[in-house]
């Protein structure tokens, strides 16, 4: 038997990142015009428009938001803080809830907040009612493609997801590039009576 670990110095093999699958505007329009309680409408307003995760969501404070300076300040993964423009759907759901605090407090215990994975079940149910087969991330999927659609520059998409990596935004790229493909094939061409104009040779 070897005294040494043939595999200590072997890397791991790389996980590849899973391309995003946005929720259809079709698919989310249905679900913003949907009945539902306030506190779960404008959680999917933070993650299709302000492109938040459910943590960020669940951790969201009124002090959070600067309506003067249309500002958003984000704690993402790691602790990373990133102060973004405010959407401005966002900036008037702020109106109508609380200025200070968690905007989503735990019901049993209103000096913590709910969790991220009650964020995202209850994000998940709005959605299942609606009639829509998505999850609450693809909301934020939503975000990243429509921001590329609208002609955004990848690096500030970057920013605005707070990504680490270009490469991860690149995904979404890609996933935008296949949106227009499928667009375009579901262009048809129209019938055409075959008047083609013969063109005569020169004697």
């Amino acid at each position: 038997m070897r005294p040494d670990d043939p595999t200590e110095n072997l890397r791991s093999p790389r996980v590849p990142r899973r391309q995003p699958r946005p929720v259809a505007d079709e698919g989310l329009e249905l679900v913003l015009g949907s009945r539902m309680h306030h506190r779960t409408r404008v959680m999917l307003h933070l993650m299709a428009y302000q492109g938040l995760r459910r943590h960020e969501v669940a951790k969201f404070r009124g002090e959070d938001i600067d309506l003067i300076a249309g500002t958003v300040t984000v704690v993402g993964k790691g602790g990373v803080v990133a102060v973004n423009p405010l959407h401005e759907v966002i900036a008037a759901d702020a109106a109508s809830m609380p200025r200070r605090g968690w905007w989503f407090p735990a019901y049993r215990d209103p000096t913590s907040h709910v969790q991220a994975h009650s964020v995202g079940g209850v994000v998940a149910r709005a959605i299942r009612r609606a009639g829509v087969n998505a999850t609450g991330h693809q909301l934020r999927h939503w975000f990243g493609t429509s921001l590329l659609g609208s002609g955004v520059d990848v690096r500030i998409v970057q920013e605005l997801m707070r990504h680490a990596s270009l490469n991860t935004t690149a995904l979404y790229t890609k996933v935008h590039a296949d949106q227009q493909r499928a667009g375009l094939a579901r262009l048809r061409p129209l019938a055409e009576q075959p008047h083609t104009t013969e063109v005569r040779k020169a004697a």
